[in-house]
This record gives structure tokens, C-alpha cells and sequence, in this order.
């Protein structure tokens, strides 16, 4: 038992770290510029996998490239995650640097809800009443942050859904994260590299540039990437899914908070509505899914009772035997 509470306890903590990590990564971005958002993405692409590559050595772990290779449809499925999370990371990076970091938080709000519309869209999945009402409070709050602004959220909008079909790619691949981090960036490194080497002929390159510590800023990409990841991993492991859902709302709350408090963007009276309605539809998103989650565990709970009571109920093996046991010796044995 005590050993369950450790790493339970264990999990919370991995988990805090890799979504308060993933939180905070806006205070990174700006520290490698004078380069620019591409150059950075293509810097996190070549040496995330540098980082993966050598976690992968260090755990042992390649069993999973043979059966990947073997499958046509998932290698397909590995493309199509690679580009859609390039744009998510581009965007995300040049939004940060363009001081564009609460507009991109509301992205990472709306994501859970965009996830479920994709589950209805592309899954054929049907939704409970609650989600549905959050679902349509979260298009109100769209609406509202559009007429608002003048314009629709298109960074909130393109990263949240870049993220979720980011996420359901993964899914129909289901390989680990850090096999599929690996995979990614392998396809994304050959034109980040050759994107790279252009800018060095061209006299463009950043890195190098600007002295040792820029360069090792920009090196650094890819342990801003992996680290957070391989935390998340090790989560995902010993805590229950419904606590890393309501954990993920960490990263774009302190996005938030940093984009209000450090580099102090403006909320104007509209926007703070637009966010007060995301906020309610989440809370009607999360007070549904611990319901439902507590009514799953009490269900599971009576069946086993259920069963337990019917397998020990007299005329069965069971009951047979558990009543032969209780009985008393009969008498005049030693």
C-alpha cells in the first residue's frame, strides 16, 4: 500500500512538472531570438531527435522501429503527425515571440473541447448532454472573442486544432511517447537540416552567430522539447487519466497568468468574457467527466459484488465449497 502511495505521489509530481514545464516554455523562446520562429522550429526539430535518439540508447529501446517500419500505415499516420505538429510548434513559437502568449493559452483551453468535436466529426462519437452544452458555451465564447478582436481567434483556433488532430493521429498510431516523439521528428529532420544548411549558405544562420550561449540556447530546443515529455511519460504510468486531464489545464493557466503578468499583453472587458466563457465551458467539461467517472467506478465496484455474492450463493462450486469449509468437522475425527 505504501509503495502504491509513493508512486502515486511520484506520478502527481512528474505530472506538475511536465505540464507546469510545458507552462512556462514562453519565458524559452524569446531568450533565442535574434532568431527567427522558422530557424528555431527547425533547431527543435534536428535536436529533439538528437535527445530521443540518445534516451532511446541509454533505455534500450528499438524494438518498436522494426514493427513501425512493417506497417505502411502507421509510418503514413507518423508523416501526418510530424506535419501537423510542425505547424502547432511554428505557430506556437512565432505567437510567443510576437507577443501573441495569451491569445495562445486560449488554444490550449479550447483544445479538450476541440478534441471532443473531432471525436463527434471524425470518430462518430456521441456526446453526453453536458458535453454538448460545453461544447456550445465554447462557440459562444468564439464568437464572442471574434467580434470583440475584429477578427476569429486563427491562433487559438490553428493551434488548438492542429493539436487535437495532432493527438488523434497518435492515437490510431498508439506507439509510446517518446518511440513516437523519435519518429516524428526522424521524418521532420532531413528538411529541418536541409533548411538549415540553406540558411548557412545563404549567410542567414542564427546559430553561431551570436556567440557560444545563443548557440547553446538554440542546442537546447531539444531538451525543452523531450524533457517535459519523458516527465508526462512517466505520469501517464502512475497516476489515473482522469488526474492528468485536469492536470493538462496547468500549462495554459501559467501561459495565461505569464502572458497578463510578465510580458503584460492587454485584456481588454471583451476578452476577459470570451475567456470567462472558455472557463465555464471546461468547468462543465470536467464536473461531467469526474461524474461520470465516479459512476463508472461505482458500477464496476456493484458488479464485482454482484459477482462475488453469485459465485459464493449456495448450489454453486464455489458456494459449495465455501460452505463445506465453514461447516464444522463432523464428529469423531481427530
Amino acid at each position: 500500500m505504501e509503495t502504491k502511495k509513493n508512486e502515486a505521489r511520484a506520478g502527481l509530481l512528474y505530472g506538475i512538472g511536465a505540464y507546469g514545464m510545458w507552462g512556462l516554455v514562453p519565458l524559452f523562446w524569446p531568450l533565442v531570438k535574434p532568431a527567427g520562429a522558422v530557424e528555431i522550429l527547425a533547431h527543435r526539430m534536428v535536436w529533439s531527435l538528437a535527445v530521443v535518439g540518445l534516451a532511446l540508447l541509454a533505455l534500450r529501446r528499438w524494438g518498436w522501429i522494426r514493427d513501425l517500419v512493417r506497417s505502411p500505415r502507421k509510418l503514413g499516420l507518423i508523416a501526418v503527425a510530424a506535419a501537423v505538429i510542425s505547424v502547432n510548434w511554428g505557430l506556437y513559437i512565432w505567437a510567443v515571440n510576437n507577443g501573441r502568449v495569451v491569445e495562445s493559452s486560449l488554444g490550449y483551453f479550447i483544445n479538450p473541447l476541440v478534441t471532443i468535436a473531432l471525436g463527434v466529426l471524425v470518430l462518430k462519437e456521441r456526446l453526453r448532454r453536458a458535453q454538448w452544452v460545453a461544447v456550445g458555451v465554447a462557440f459562444v465564447a468564439v464568437a464572442v472573442l471574434s467580434v470583440s478582436a475584429g477578427r476569429p481567434p486563427w491562433i487559438s483556433l490553428t493551434l488548438a486544432f492542429s493539436f487535437g488532430l495532432y493527438g488523434l493521429v497518435k492515437k490510431q498510431v498508439n506507439i509510446g511517447g517518446l518511440e513516437s516523439l523519435a519518429a516524428e521528428t526522424a521524418v521532420q529532420f532531413l528538411p529541418a537540416l536541409g533548411y538549415l544548411l540553406w540558411l548557412n549558405s545563404s549567410g542567414s544562420l542564427a546559430f553561431g552567430a551570436h556567440g557560444a550561449g545563443h548557440a547553446a540556447l538554440l542546442a537546447a530546443t531539444g531538451l525543452v522539447t523531450a524533457i517535459p515529455l519523458i516527465c508526462f511519460g512517466a505520469a501517464a504510468i502512475r497516476v489515473p487519466l482522469s488526474t492528468l486531464g485536469l492536470l493538462q489545464y496547468l500549462a495554459p493557466v501559467f501561459q495565461f497568468l505569464l502572458g497578463i503578468l510578465y510580458f503584460h499583453e492587454a485584456m481588454p472587458a471583451e476578452r476577459w468574457a470570451g475567456f470567462s466563457l472558455v472557463w465555464l465551458a471546461l468547468t462543465i467539461l470536467t464536473w461531467d467527466a469526474l461524474r461520470t467517472a465516479r459512476r463508472s467506478r461505482a458500477a464496476v465496484e456493484a458488479a464485482k459484488v454482484t459477482h462475488v455474492t453469485e459465485a459464493t450463493a449456495p448450489g454453486t462450486a464455489l458456494g459449495t465449497a465455501t460452505a463445506e469449509a465453514a461447516s464444522p468437522a463432523p464428529s469423531g475425527t481427530s
